[in-house]
């Protein structure tokens, strides 16, 4: 039991939609992450292409980091940095309707699978809905089929979707508006019921947790807010997460870091 003991390795991971990576750099960005110097960081929306940015962002001192943006230029996208290099980097789902624009990039080491995934927003009407269910269907296929029965499965990011009324400030007022529609809430139950965990449900049942709030109404002023960026984790591997955290006093973007500890 000892030997077992020893041979676990501690993984600090976050999540934080950056709402572009280039403004987040001039508020502090590599200050943060110099201070909480997590082991994996996963960015979405960072609305870059690699090409675009500066050696100190791609080259952090300490960590690799892996790249998926969109065609479209300053859209949607995702990043992760890592200190322990992957065993095996997948960019993209295999599905070009949804690589382009760049919303999933997976890690693999020996013990689990990481996605960090930029789940479409729902907002230009009935066919944007679709496409983000779409991808939830494709995103999770992809998981089942390649990893499920081989190893842990993280999927961390930005989901769109608000879970239980518990998850945003005002559920009656948004009962009709994408982010809380059922079809969308009953997405986050299939995957429940795929028996994924919403972590940091776990350690906090607590209400006004929230991850995304609206900046033209400067709604985090008033905590008027959405929980909308999970980590959802496989049950195999749910009992190897000792915390999971909500980092709402960090700011420059309209969401914040998530977190987790994972000791596996």
């Amino acid at each position: 039991m000892e030997t077992l003991k020893k041979n676990k390795k501690k993984y600090s991971i976050y999540s934080f939609n950056v709402n572009g990576i280039r403004a987040i750099h001039k508020k502090g960005f590599l200050d943060w992450i110099s201070i909480a110097n997590p082991d994996i960081i996963c960015l979405q929306e960072t609305k870059a292409q690699k090409e675009q940015l500066p050696d100190e962002l791609i080259n952090i001192k300490g960590y690799k980091s892996y790249w998926h943006s969109a065609e479209k230029k300053g859209y949607s996208g995702v990043a992760i940095y890592a200190k322990k290099e992957p065993e095996n980097i997948i960019y993209g789902i295999g599905n070009n309707l949804f690589d382009i624009e760049g919303r999933a990039i997976f890690i693999e080491y020996d013990k689990f699978v990481l996605a960090n995934a930029y789940f479409p927003n729902g907002g230009r009407g009935t066919e944007r809905v679709d496409y983000k269910l779409k991808f939830y269907d494709e995103l999770f296929f992809f998981l089942e089929k390649n990893y499920r029965d081989k190893k842990g499965v993280i999927v961390v990011g930005d989901y769109n979707t608000a879970h239980k009324e518990i998850d945003l400030a005002r559920p009656k007022e948004n009962e009709k508006n994408t982010g809380f529609l059922p079809e969308e809430r009953q997405w986050i139950d299939k995957i429940i019921n795929l028996e994924y965990v919403d972590i940091f449900r776990k350690f906090n049942k607590e209400p006004e947790q929230y991850t995304y709030w609206d900046m033209f109404t400067r709604a985090r002023e008033r905590n008027v807010g959405w929980r909308i960026d999970y980590f959802m984790v496989s049950n195999d591997i749910e009992k190897f997460i000792t915390k999971a955290q909500i980092h709402s006093d960090i700011f420059g973007s309209d969401h914040c870091p998530i977190s987790i500890e994972l000791k596996i």
